[in-house]
């Protein structure tokens, strides 16, 4: 028991002196709690102890370190390229690519503009769209037949514009474009 008891306190030795550069503790002589050292307070960054009343540089601190880790912080580009123009009746598409391929993905915001109305010369399109952990998402165009069934037969624009979002950077290019042609 004696011995069992022996090796219970050299692992809890090793495991106080292991944690105690991450906490900044220093062990009491009195065999109590741990605690820092007095008028010395552990730093958000775990840098080096400072004096507990140097309240102004605990704050700048905290914000310079959390300011430069969202600065060197890189999020991935998403662009968009359209696979070519679409025939009335087939379906088109527009390809989105992420670099750096971010795990599990990312949802992305984009609006839709151009001469070709929603619902009359395609089936709407729905914000957002995802990007799946391959770094490529694809948005279907459905054409619809023309309902407009005149001798105008002429081609329709669908512009895909990429916005801003949590998570990722808009890259180059931004937009892109495909046309509905008869």
């Amino acid at each position: 028991m004696k011995n069992r008891n022996t090796q219970l306190t050299a692992v809890l030795f090793v495991i106080a002196f292991a944690l105690a550069p991450i906490v900044q503790a220093v062990p009491s002589l009195d065999g109590g709690p741990t605690r820092p050292p007095p008028n010395e307070a552990p730093r958000p960054d775990g840098g080096p102890v400072r004096p507990a009343n140097d309240r102004f540089s605990a704050n700048s601190e905290a914000s310079s370190a959390y300011s430069t880790s969202s600065q060197n912080e890189t999020l991935p580009l998403i662009t968009i390229n359209s696979t070519g123009d679409v025939t009335r009746g087939k379906t088109g598409s527009f390809v989105l690519g992420m670099n750096p391929i971010m795990f599990g993905g990312s949802y992305v915001n984009f609006s839709v503009s151009g001469t070709a109305i929603p619902g009359v010369d395609y089936t709407p399109l729905v914000s957002p769209t995802f990007i799946g952990q391959s770094g490529f998402g694809v948005l279907l165009v459905k054409t619809l037949p023309d309902p407009r069934a005149s001798f105008f037969r002429q081609p329709y624009s669908v512009v895909i514009a990429l916005e801003p979002g949590l998570g990722y950077a808009v890259g180059e290019p931004s937009s892109a474009q495909m046309f509905i042609k008869p």
